[in-house]
């Protein structure tokens, strides 16, 4: 295997990742029976980090836009690409696990909150070296919504 088929596969991995959360999602709403009325349907929501969740929702989102685009990029030859992508890569990973910390209101949160700010801190420098892309201007505005709600909570 060569190393653009590597990095095409790594693409379509994390691509299907993404999709599979979303199809879940839709696939739970279309198990609904008709007609039933969702104002009924209550689920427990957490409101001690859901400014958190949100932006640490939008960062994952965010920064595989930018990873694929970047893997794109350096799969026809700009290797300029390559630090974005480590960093988008490193935040992907801290911020989904920082969204399951936080929905889980767990211990470790204020502790993985400060590793998820310097790689937010990090990635959003990153980002603006290559924000001529705009996946790139997105993901280094999303790093650094992120980077400021981990620093209200990081120890």
């Amino acid at each position: 295997m060569n190393r653009r088929e590597m990095i095409l596969g790594a693409a379509s991995l994390f691509a299907a990742a993404t999709t599979s959360k979303a199809f879940a999602s839709e696939h739970d709403m279309k198990d609904m029976p008709m007609g039933m009325d969702m104002s009924h349907h209550h689920h427990h929501k957490s409101t001690r980090n859901e400014k958190l969740l949100e932006v640490a929702s939008d960062c994952v989102l965010k920064a595989n836009i930018c990873l694929q685009h970047c893997i794109v990029l350096l799969g026809q030859g700009d290797k300029d690409m390559a630090a974005c992508a480590k960093s988008s890569s490193q935040v992907l990973a801290l911020c989904t696990a920082l969204e399951q910390l936080a929905a889980a209101e767990s211990k470790y949160l204020p502790q993985l909150a400060k590793v998820a700010m310097d790689a937010c801190k990090d990635c959003e420098d990153e980002c603006k070296k290559t924000d001529k892309h705009p996946e790139c201007k997105a993901c280094g505005e999303a790093c650094a919504a992120c980077y400021k709600e981990c620093k209200a909570i990081a120890i």
